[in-house]
């Protein structure tokens, strides 16, 4: 068993991103041979790219609110909300609140 407290986890910015950080809390290099489990900042204004991939998302909304768009189509999340991203689906995260936008992303390794 591993803990991690978020506060000691390195954030990067990734690639394309407008506002966005992650930090990486479980992934390969605490073990996990399967799945990786990361956390996304979004400040408001700030939005990922559309983009898709061959990989599913689940995610868990940890606090703010935005919308998350599947193709063209904007759907609003707020704290508490759960959203599945099946794979290849044009997706992109954007903050429309005034507070940061947190999620919890679980994705597969891509091997």
């Amino acid at each position: 068993m591993k803990i991690r407290p978020l506060k000691t986890i390195e954030k990067m910015i990734p690639e394309g991103t407008e506002g966005v950080a992650m930090q990486v809390g479980i992934g390969k290099a605490e073990g996990a041979p399967r799945f990786a489990m990361r956390y996304f900042t979004v400040e408001p204004g700030g939005a990922t790219p559309k983009h898709s991939h061959w990989w599913e998302h689940e995610v868990f909304v940890a606090g703010g609110k935005g919308e998350v768009f599947h193709g063209d189509e904007a759907h609003p999340i707020e704290k508490g909300d759960m959203v599945f991203v099946e794979p290849d689906e044009l997706h992109q995260f954007r903050n429309t609140g005034d507070v940061p936008l947190e999620f919890i992303c679980v994705v597969p390794h891509p091997e």
